[in-house]
């Protein structure tokens, strides 16, 4: 989880890209929300400007860029420096993980979430919001990635592609919930949150730690 350049050179077009498109991001929150533990210890990965993190209570992150743990620190959040292929943590020391756009920038995803199932507690849950790639708005980045600030070099995946590399770890129960059903420059409310993940832009997973899977 190495391509933080755009992050530390224009953090600021980051954190304007959350006022100019407010609800796309309050539906991308509330998918999130919907999959969260009522309570828990929890930690974001690729925790960015706590955006996420803030809103929905979690107060430990992980975050490789400079600029962007500067901006979570004045949310209140406990960040440090790391990335998800080796978190700064120890054994089973979290009740849920949140990844929440973070996948299509890690350099090693499978690294990433065995990670993941290594500082979870037996039955914790993994939570990922992620870009849809088979919807499309997730077509459209794909096909404009060159032009793109912050996706030039990102990977996007399909929710398949996704189960597949959790279940390689040993999570299991998966749920899906879905959103963003239209171009984001349309969106002028709250989208609704479906579950499932054939039709919305924006996916949210969560998946549990089965225990003796990838001890």
């Amino acid at each position: 989880m190495t391509k933080i350049q755009p992050f530390e050179e224009y953090s600021q077009k980051y954190e304007d890209w959350f006022e100019a498109n407010q609800y796309v991001y309050l539906s991308e929150l509330e998918a999130i929300r919907n999959l969260l533990p009522i309570e828990g210890a929890g930690l974001e990965v690729g925790v960015g400007s706590g955006r996420f993190a803030q809103p929905l209570g979690v107060i430990f992150g992980v975050e490789p860029s400079e600029k962007m743990r500067a901006l979570a620190h004045k949310r209140g959040i406990n960040v440090v420096d790391g990335v998800a292929e080796k978190l700064p943590f120890g054994n089973e020391q979290f009740d849920f993980v949140l990844m929440v756009t973070t996948i299509c920038f890690l350099d090693d995803i499978d690294a990433s979430f065995q990670e993941a199932y290594r500082v979870l507690k037996p039955a914790g849950l993994i939570i990922i919001g992620f870009i849809n790639r088979e919807s499309a708005i997730g077509k459209k980045y794909q096909q404009h990635k060159a032009e793109s600030l912050f996706y030039k070099d990102a990977t996007f995946y399909s929710a398949e592609e996704v189960m597949q590399h959790l279940s390689k770890f040993g999570f299991g129960d998966f749920r899906f919930v879905q959103t963003i059903f239209q171009n984001t420059e349309q969106i002028k409310d709250v989208e609704p949150i479906r579950e499932g993940y054939h039709e919305g832009g924006f996916i949210g997973l969560s998946a549990k730690k089965i225990v003796g899977v990838s001890d």
